[in-house]
């Protein structure tokens, strides 16, 4: 045995430190919750040196797994982690890895897929990933997570199939525990061995074409071999794992049971309720009932002969699934075995449970009445644990009366166009008056103090008269207004995820014009709204182009708080360059972000929209005069972008109570300019240079404690290559506002 050492860290943590000790070449990845933290303690590490791995972040998990297969490709060591939603948005991309037979590794902390939307733990992701062609390793401990990583990149390169390293959510991505691991990075190394990939497209004497077109014979022969491949690892997993034991001196098997050698009652927990189970079977044990436990630490390729050794004397097996395969009575493990039972011509009573969804807690206590219900003598065959009934007097009731198209619609801010010039005089639009337009978002929420969030939202609405549907991304906008069953909105509402908001808003808006064609809507406006931001016009921008490229008539608004906030703060492309934040770390190798920021009202723009705008709440008679600009031309010509510079005090590290003061700073260095690009044509709103209020932007950086660490004379060259880009896109936006074409 190699000379191992005590950490007590979490799931996450293990899986990182494994990962830093092989020193992958490359990891893609992508930040959602509760995966986000493998990235994170990687940066942090590679911050102080620690290791030499590429951690690129993509824009959303299709392309982080899009990063990941090219970069296997080159033939190099390939790691990535993800979740739930973002599991399935990278889904696609699963088979094409394994279809082309290169290995890499990806953890999945198990996590709800929406919608409604939950961040909480059960098993309804990885089952997804079950006919991806992928060999699945499920770890049930925070140890078995840093072992499994370790024996699953040995095993993807001996039979070159990806593997995924599968647990628990929260449960155990983000429970302590002592743990072993190995002292020195060298033993993992040698343990590993080097790697040589077989086809790499970087081998310029020997090129190969990696993804041809295929139709049949070829293309069954193709998955032919997929499928020896999966099943020569069934012969190399246990060889590895035994190799691995004798490294260690920690054994791991395909499965794991629990006084079942002669146990009439069974259930089969996949993950860390097993554990939990296990004391449930003691106490069933003391009251004179033969009862045991089992679990499967392989989900593919299935270990079908290995789990059927646990059930061989048993009379009932409860098979309990943390995700349903609605439609057939059980979930994906309770198929499974059923057909493994079948096979063997084994009669036990095969009864499925659906429990822990959502992230719904397991105690002994309900391994206990889950056995109780084993030994009944009429047992229901499927049901839901932990379901309740709810109330059935329940009436809906409305917490707001709904804001009407004649409260909303005061006169306060009126649009008239100039035909000669083209573009918008807005009347009216007084701070002080607009205070009387009745706020669709109720007062009082759940985000942190200070937060921009909603300051942003209701000064925009405040320039929006008559009727208004919204449409939120995922983020902390959505989370603090809609904690079920209680909703912040008097207007109507939807959520949708990052990345398919103004698809989802087209929808909408379209369907609203062909009712309203077809006479089953009355002839009424509504001025459709999607508010995005905490990094959504990353994932997002896609489908926000695609909606400006089709002038879908609708406002987008972006409250830039500049980082994926909602997951905990890791760098989004408008990060501001040199912030810290969990994925851009501060340390003796990392001065924070290393890219400029991106500068999502030019992208808009060169989409040709009728208008785009950028606002702050410094200026709030700005804002609420492009506020109802954007209204006038959503509802008439096409789509309209409205951007804000959105305070996050939890993540600037800085006071809430001054948060107004550093978003002026944001506009008067000049980072964050207020500007409208009205039909094409530019102009500047507010100059900061003609009242002689322009700052140096290391100014404005210097009041967030995310960049303070700037200030340093160490980071001189950093905050030149922000000034200078900073000066560059603001001549270029001055340039733009002195071309009457531009």
């Amino acid at each position: 045995m190699e000379k191992q050492k005590v950490l007590f860290e979490s799931g996450n943590e293990l899986a990182a430190y494994a990962a830093k000790q092989i020193n992958y070449h490359v990891m893609g990845y992508y930040p959602i919750t509760p995966s986000t933290q493998i990235a994170e303690f990687l940066d942090l590490m590679k911050s102080e040196g620690e290791h030499d791995i590429s951690l690129i972040a993509a824009e959303g998990e299709h392309s982080a797994a899009g990063i990941c297969y090219g970069a296997s490709t080159a033939g190099g060591r390939v790691f990535n982690a993800t979740s739930a939603n973002g599991l399935l948005y990278a889904l696609e991309q699963l088979p094409v890895q394994s279809g082309t037979r290169f290995p890499m590794v990806m953890n999945v902390a198990c996590r709800t897929v929406s919608g409604p939307l939950s961040i909480k733990g059960d098993h309804s992701d990885i089952m997804y990933t079950l006919n991806t062609g992928w060999i699945i390793l499920y770890a049930n401990t925070p140890q078995a997570v840093y072992d499994m990583n370790l024996c699953a990149l040995k095993i993807a390169e001996r039979v070159k199939l990806p593997v995924i390293v599968a647990f628990d959510g929260f449960f155990t991505s983000h429970q302590k525990r002592r743990c072993m691991v190995f002292e020195e990075d060298r033993t993992v190394q040698e343990f590993l061995g080097k790697y040589d990939a077989d086809y790499s497209c970087l081998d310029l004497e020997h090129p190969v074409s990696i993804g041809s077109y295929m139709n049949e014979p070829d293309t069954i022969n193709n998955k032919y071999q997929l499928h020896l491949a999966m099943e020569e690892a069934r012969e190399v997993i246990p060889e590895i794992f035994d190799g691995y034991e004798q490294l260690s001196g920690r054994k791991y098997t395909e499965t794991e049971g629990y006084r079942t050698e002669d146990a009439e009652f069974l259930l089969f927990l996949l993950g860390s309720s097993y554990h939990t189970a296990k004391l449930a079977v003691d106490e069933m044990r003391e009251h004179g009932c033969r009862a045991g436990v089992f679990t499967a630490n392989v989900l593919r390729p299935f270990p079908a002969e290995e789990l059927y050794e646990h059930c061989r004397n048993a009379k009932v097996i409860l098979v309990c699934d943390r995700q349903d395969s609605y439609g057939a009575r059980g979930g994906n493990m309770t198929l499974e075995i059923k057909a493994m039972l079948q096979e063997h011509e084994k009669t036990a009573h095969v009864l499925s449970r659906i429990y822990g969804l959502g992230g719904r807690d397991f105690y002994v206590e309900d391994a206990l009445k889950l056995f109780k219900e084993c030994v009944t003598d009429d047992p229901v065959r499927f049901d839901y644990y932990g379901k309740y009934p709810g109330t059935k007097a329940y009436d809906g009731a409305q917490y707001f009366n709904p804001i009407t198209a004649k409260e909303a619609s005061l006169g306060l801010t009126v649009c008239e166009k100039d035909e000669k010039t083209n573009k918008l005089t807005v009347k009216g639009a007084k701070v002080g008056d607009t205070t009387a337009m009745p706020k669709r978002l109720a007062p009082g929420h759940g985000a942190c103090p200070g937060c921009g969030i909603p300051v942003n939202v209701n000064l925009l609405l405040r320039g929006i008269e008559g009727n208004v549907v919204l449409l939120f991304h995922t983020g902390c906008g959505m989370v603090v207004t809609t904690n079920y069953p209680k909703t912040a909105f008097k207007v109507p509402y939807v959520h949708n995820l990052f990345q398919n908001g103004p698809a989802t808003l087209t929808g909408i808006l379209e369907m609203y014009h062909q009712r309203q064609k077809r006479g089953e809507y009355p002839d009424e406006e509504i001025t459709f709204i999607m508010v995005s931001g905490d990094g959504g016009m990353d994932i997002g921008l896609g489908s926000a182009l695609g909606a400006a490229l089709r002038n879908n008539k609708l406002i987008l608004f972006e409250y830039d708080n500049g980082g994926y906030m909602n997951t905990g703060y890791q760098l989004s492309y408008s990060t501001p360059m040199g912030a810290k934040s969990s994925t851009s770390h501060v340390g003796a190798q990392q001065y924070g972000k290393t890219f400029f920021h991106k500068d999502t009202p030019m992208i808009m723009a060169a989409s040709h929209i009728p208008y785009v705008a950028t606002v702050a709440e410094s200026n709030p008679a700005d804002f609420i005069k492009k506020a109802a600009k954007a209204q006038y031309y959503a509802n008439r010509y096409g789509m309209a972008y409205v951007k804000t510079l959105s305070a996050c005090p939890l993540n600037w590290s800085d006071r809430p109570d001054t948060e107004r003061k550093v978003i002026a700073a944001g506009v008067d260095c000049c980072y964050f300019p207020l500007y409208e690009i009205e039909q094409g044509v530019t102009n500047i709103n507010y100059n900061p240079e003609k009242g002689n209020k322009k700052i140096p932007v290391l100014d404005w950086l210097a009041m967030m404690g995310r960049t303070r660490h700037l200030s340093k004379a160490e980071y001189a060259s950093v905050v030149e290559n922000i000034q200078n880009e900073t000066d560059r896109r603001w001549e270029r936006l001055k340039a733009r506002a002195e071309n009457p074409l531009l």
